[in-house]
């Protein structure tokens, strides 16, 4: 992807970001929590929205970097990176959404692959930076 669409990808991404973090605050609190009696259960399932909610902001701003930097120097390593932070996104974000809208628990085993998809994320932005100093 050319610079400007890595930076526009993680814009929205974290616009998205900020909408299911009120969509997670607001809607499905009162939906979780009816007439203020929280459960265990609705606790730790608005704590998992939330982290989702974190976690794609978090990694929309990786890409809004990716494609800054892409500006100044694109790369093979810098594209793997961006495409690392969306999958990571999609993965780690989307299943946790998903499992708590569903209340599929199976959906909780595709969330570690998003992890994974994030860690090798940085790392080759790490390679990237690494690689731009070098020249």
């Amino acid at each position: 992807m050319k610079p400007k669409h890595w930076i526009t990808l993680g814009a929205v991404l974290a616009a998205l970001a900020i909408g299911m973090g009120a969509f997670g605050a607001h809607a499905l609190r009162s939906r979780l929590i009816p007439g203020e009696t929280a459960t265990a259960e609705s606790l730790r399932l608005l704590e998992v929205f939330e982290t989702a909610a974190r976690y794609q902001m978090y990694h929309a701003l990786a890409l809004v970097l990716v494609g800054l930097l892409a500006e100044r120097r694109n790369s093979a390593t810098l594209r793997v990176a961006g495409g690392l932070f969306a999958a990571g996104i999609l993965l780690f974000s989307g299943s946790l959404y998903a499992l708590v809208l569903t209340r599929i628990k199976l959906l909780g085993a595709i969330t570690p692959l998003g992890g994974v998809a994030f860690i090798l994320g940085w790392l080759a932005l790490a390679v990237a930076a690494r690689k731009n100093n070098d020249a």
